[in-house]
């Protein structure tokens, strides 16, 4: 795992800023940065006033909670706003219920000219300190946008770890085998 993302600075999630799929009802969710700016955590409690489903927090819950991070992630990398390009291979282990504790970590895996491809976490458990459990993992592309959603360039992040190298090898090999089968 990288470094831990709580001994970054607090901010909370803007509700617009160039993402097209806000928050709602003005909800905000804290973020908090690492040192590097190249990935983000979000924590919080699922709402006990989510519809759940069967008492589970609806996929597509989770699923706009991804966006979030990434866009915070991306957004912060970019230094400005960001849209989503592509949310992809989200595959579901467990289910999350509301009054866990969800994280939901966004980490740039590499960037383009002016996108930015990052993997993207979900684990949730009990609030009281046990063990948190995998939920989904997914990819996601983010392109830098001006203020005429024209793209525009971002900064180069490349991996240089083994770790890094690697997670930016199975990011890339996703978006690039779902790209085809389009």
């Amino acid at each position: 795992r990288g470094r831990s993302a709580s001994t970054g600075l607090r901010s909370e999630a803007d509700g617009g800023c160039g993402h097209r799929g806000a928050l709602e009802n003005n909800e905000r969710l804290p973020i908090l940065w690492s040192p590097g700016m190249h990935s983000t955590t979000l924590r919080f409690l699922a709402s006990q006033t989510t519809l759940p489903q069967a008492g589970r927090i609806p996929g597509g819950t989770v699923l706009r909670w991804v966006d979030e991070a990434g866009f915070a992630c991306a957004s912060a990398w970019a230094k400005g706003a960001c849209i989503t390009e592509f949310v992809g291979g989200a595959h579901f282990v467990r289910a999350i219920r509301p009054g866990d504790l969800v994280e939901v970590h966004a980490r740039l895996a590499y960037t383009t000219d002016n996108s930015m491809c990052l993997a993207v976490e979900v684990r949730s458990g009990a609030v009281h300190g046990a063990p948190l459990e995998d939920v989904v993992h997914c990819v996601a592309v983010y392109t830098a946008v001006d203020a005429t959603d024209q793209p525009r360039t971002v900064d180069k992040w490349s991996p240089e770890t083994p770790g890094d190298i690697a997670l930016a090898q199975r990011v890339k090999a996703h978006i690039d085998a779902a790209r085809a089968a389009q």
